[in-house]
């Protein structure tokens, strides 16, 4: 695989986690359209054509969201997705307006669930990380990371399962530890032909960084050292650095 090849690679990925971040609607998933009509687009986006106009006093359901878009249906069975902004617009059943939560800090501290992607080096190669995550209390927490290393030599594909702990969540750039133990490996470039295939255990630990930026983002930078335990007896180490985005819900 090329770099060129790596690279269009990140928009898939980029794609994958945007879809991880549609969540369930809130509580009150039944609204009054208040305005003249609603719009309801085919799509999550303002690139997508209108294809419905409900009118006034008509009830829709909130199925779900993804980032300002909702996904509702109307009496008729027609489902579409209307914006943030004239979801607002709408009355709960109480003749109030409608009240949508945003996440918040609070939310950030509660998470039991996140997937970000990350960038960086790994043994001198660029690497893409995708993972995603669990948290069984505000402290610990488990995570599946799936890895794309390209060198000049060979491109590594790298699979891990790891403990996160993270001493003190409150903090804006809370500090956080990792160990875990996967597998890694290692395809020859057709241009290196006397490289190897290979495929061996690995453990690690590492140390990280991470802080709430707005919404259901944050951040995360990380440092990991890793112990190869090869087939032929000579356990190598191999560093690697990311930083990146991630989404929690």
């Amino acid at each position: 695989m090329s770099h060129n090849k790596m690279y269009r690679l990140l928009p898939s990925l980029l794609m994958l986690l945007v879809c991880a971040t549609t969540v369930a609607a809130d509580e009150q998933n039944r609204v009054k359209i208040a305005d003249p009509f609603i719009e309801l687009h085919s799509g999550p986006g303002r690139g997508f054509p209108v294809f419905y106009i409900e009118e006034r006093d008509q009830w829709i359901n909130i199925i779900k969201r993804k980032t300002d878009w909702f996904k509702v249906e109307i009496n008729n069975g027609t489902q579409g997705w209307v914006h943030y902004d004239q979801l607002l617009l709408t009355l709960m059943p109480d003749g109030q307006r409608t009240q949508i939560h945003e996440p918040d800090g609070g939310d950030f501290l509660r998470r039991r669930t996140e997937a970000g992607l990350t960038g960086g080096k790994f043994s001198g190669s660029e690497v893409i990380t995708l993972y995603a995550g669990y948290a069984f209390t505000r402290n610990i927490s488990t995570e599946l990371a799936l890895s794309q290393a390209l060198g000049a030599v060979s491109s590594k594909q790298l699979i891990n399962v790891r403990l996160i702990h993270q001493p003190i969540p409150e903090w804006p750039l809370s500090p956080f530890f990792a160990m875990g133990a996967g597998n890694l490996s290692s395809k020859a470039s057709a241009t290196q032909a006397q490289a190897q295939d290979r495929s061996d255990g690995i453990i690690h630990v590492g140390v990280g960084l991470r802080s709430y930026l707005t919404r259901n983002f944050m951040v995360r930078a990380e440092y990991n050292q890793y112990v190869v335990f090869s087939s032929d007896d000579y356990n190598e180490d191999l560093r690697e650095w990311k930083v990146g985005l991630a989404f929690f819900y």
